[in-house]
């Protein structure tokens, strides 16, 4: 566990939902992964990010699919790719990442609280 934070801190991290748009594959990384375009809506836009998500997911299951991701952090260089967000994930018992998600549809670009 880590030592706790104000609630303040937490809203610092700007969590959105998004519907990935579309999913390739992104055999330039150095660990499995694919690239995603998240569309968070007409306030914040298609998103792209790079996600270490191959072993539950393929390219084609991932469209229309709404995840959660943050979208405050600052681009980061991945190989040839810029990811604009990250996407956010939990480990199965074997540390192989199921994205987080809302359990009900959602409106495109809702903040979690």
């Amino acid at each position: 566990m880590t030592d706790p934070i104000r609630i303040d801190d937490f809203e610092r991290v700007d969590i959105r939902v998004g519907t990935i748009v579309d999913a390739q594959p992104f055999p330039e990384a150095r660990k499995p992964a694919f690239k995603l375009w998240i569309d968070f809506g007409p306030a914040f836009g298609v998103k792209r990010s790079s996600a270490q998500i191959t072993v539950h997911y393929t390219p084609d299951q991932l469209i229309g699919r709404q995840v959660c991701a943050v979208v405050n952090f600052p681009p980061r260089q991945i190989g040839p790719f810029v990811s604009e967000v990250l996407t956010l994930g939990m480990p199965d018992e074997d540390g192989a990442v199921v994205l987080v998600r809302p359990d009900f549809a959602v409106p495109a670009g809702g903040r979690l609280f």
